[in-house]
């Protein structure tokens, strides 16, 4: 069949929209297929500034909340989008977590280890815990004031900044400590596990209040501790 010129005008402009069809929609399948990259961010506080007191001030935790907590969330945001950190959720982020930069390593663990410690305290906590978590202590520890000790042992031989935590590992609870911002999900933790209970010993943490007296910091904590969730993160 002859082309006329007609023909060839209307022939090129429909294979010209179904080829932008087709670009469309290959955008569009490779734009949802294509995971978010991961951004931290903080969690609303639980409870207001004063709630824990008297063992932890109400000026310590506003300070400890809106300026360092907040800090380590820009910091590390900051880090992901600048050396385009490919991580999509905070497990995978701490699992490479030895390959990244040293601002997001300390940065994003800031985040992960302060979200999840103001869960670790209420008001009115401490007390006996009850239920399972009271069970796996007390088989793996003995008791609970034995649990007590030995994790006040690891917060307080922690040198310098850090964690105490209690966490369990194929099925087991152990207690562990790191440095600086580390936590037990990185990869070059010490002893990996799942967190049950954190415990800030940065001096910013107590140091309006207790000045250099950690070991009145850490005993008064025990005033606040949260075993309802703590049993919570006991799968």
């Amino acid at each position: 069949m002859k082309t006329t010129r007609r023909n060839f005008i209307q022939q090129s402009a429909q294979l010209a929209a179904a080829g932008a069809a087709i670009g469309i929609i290959g955008h569009q399948e490779l734009f949802a297929s294509s995971p978010s990259v991961l951004q931290f961010s903080q969690i609303a506080l639980p409870y207001g500034y004063p709630a824990l007191e008297p063992s932890i001030d109400a000026q310590t935790m506003e300070i400890h909340y809106t300026k360092h907590h907040a800090a380590y969330v820009k910091n590390v945001n900051e880090a992901i989008q600048a050396e385009k950190i490919t991580a999509t959720d905070e497990k995978s982020f701490f699992a490479n977590v030895s390959k990244l930069s040293a601002k997001a390593r300390n940065n994003g663990g800031g985040v992960w280890n302060h979200n999840f410690f103001w869960q670790c305290m209420k008001p009115n906590g401490g007390g006996q815990p009850s239920g399972k978590i009271a069970e796996a202590l007390q088989s793996t520890f003995g008791s609970l004031d034995k649990f007590k000790e030995q994790f006040t042992q690891a917060a307080m031989t922690r040198f310098g900044s850090g964690w105490a935590w209690l966490i369990v590992d194929d099925g087991k609870l152990k207690i562990t400590s790191t440095p600086n911002q580390d936590n037990p999900l990185m990869d070059v933790a010490e002893s990996k596990g799942t967190p049950l209970l954190a415990l800030d010993v940065w001096e910013h943490a107590y140091y309006l209040k207790y000045q250099n007296k950690r070991n009145e910091y850490v005993g008064n904590w025990w005033n606040v501790v949260n075993w309802d969730f703590a049993a919570s993160q006991l799968k």
